[in-house]
């Protein structure tokens, strides 16, 4: 291992994706195994994300998690991104007080405004008011989750006088809000607002590094101390012996995922585990202090078997 490693200091934690597709009959079984394995091997975190329009046949992601507490004693259980400009917040900040309640306080939530391609009209969210939206939604969520029984806001969307919310999160002052995004204001956004940032699965490792520079300036900018926000990422990825075969299948799946979706083909690591060794380091030189491993096979079976290759044959090489 090369001195200085890892970089900017302090350990590099590791998360794993959860598997969230649905096509036929859930797999309950298979997936309380690959939790167990999960907690077994060490992982940080399970993580899930949200599609609420799609093709891919995507479980909810509080809904899923709600479930996982219930199948795990260890494992944080993180959602990244929700788009809460799609969502009601006072029903956002109650189904996440349960997640967390569940889970006896291991919820991490991730929240994004969404970029304007997003089908606001299908959620009654007007295009040009979106961001607004979202920030006085997040603000109003803080509210619901804050330590005082009853709950006054006065804003430009919502109006809500001496409300009663109960319960509260078990996480005071409430659950560790990650950010998403790319745009400089929406980096900054995510460091004014929020605790922690994660890049897309769905942003390359360079543009990742481009994010993390900006965030690093932010804090700098917004006098907050960098060992309490923590960056990470998400890596879609396939291990396989055949280098070419583990781009066949990390293709696949992320085509089950976006569709053909423009540029996804740029973002994912693969290949032998050395290949795979070489892009997550990469990642982690950008800034990462959290690799979310995200394998992107067909079933529960094929992501545990990624799961497994990971611990035994990558993040030895990466500590």
């Amino acid at each position: 291992m090369r001195a200085g490693w890892p970089p900017y200091g302090g350990q590099v934690r590791y998360s794993i994706a959860i598997p969230q597709l649905d096509p036929d009959r859930f797999d309950d079984e298979g997936l309380r195994s690959y939790l167990a394995r999960a907690e077994e091997l060490g992982f940080e975190g399970g993580w899930v994300l949200e599609q609420v329009i799609g093709d891919a046949p995507l479980l909810a992601p509080l809904e899923l998690l709600a479930y996982c507490a219930a199948c795990t004693r260890r494992l944080r259980l993180g959602v990244a991104v929700l788009v809460s400009s799609l969502h009601d917040p006072l029903q956002l900040a109650s189904a996440a007080t349960a997640v967390d309640r569940l889970s006896h306080g291991r919820l991490d939530i991730g929240l994004a405004p969404g970029g304007g391609f997003r089908r606001f009209a299908a959620f009654g969210v007007e295009k040009d008011t979106y961001i607004s939206y979202f920030t006085e939604g997040l603000e109003l969520m803080k509210a619901a989750w804050s330590d005082e029984p009853r709950v006054t806001f006065h804003g430009r969307f919502r109006d809500v006088d001496d409300l009663p919310i109960q319960p509260k999160p078990v996480q005071r002052p409430h659950p560790p809000i990650w950010f998403g995004g790319n745009a400089p204001k929406a980096l900054a956004r995510a460091v004014r607002h929020g605790d922690s940032f994660l890049g897309a699965g769905s942003s390359t490792t360079a543009d990742f590094a481009k994010a993390v520079g900006i965030v690093r300036k932010e804090l700098a900018e917004q006098h907050k101390d960098p060992a309490h926000f923590t960056i990470g990422k998400r890596v879609y990825l396939m291990i396989d012996d055949d280098a070419d075969r583990a781009r066949e299948r990390v293709l696949a799946g992320l085509r089950r995922i976006y569709g053909q979706m423009p540029g996804i083909d740029a973002v994912p690591v693969s290949g032998t585990p050395a290949d795979v060794v070489r892009g997550l380091r990469e990642v982690i030189y950008a800034g990462a202090k959290m690799l979310l491993f995200n394998p992107v096979g067909a079933d529960v079976a094929e992501n545990r078997e990624q799961m497994d290759r990971l611990a035994a044959e990558v993040i030895p090489r990466l500590s």
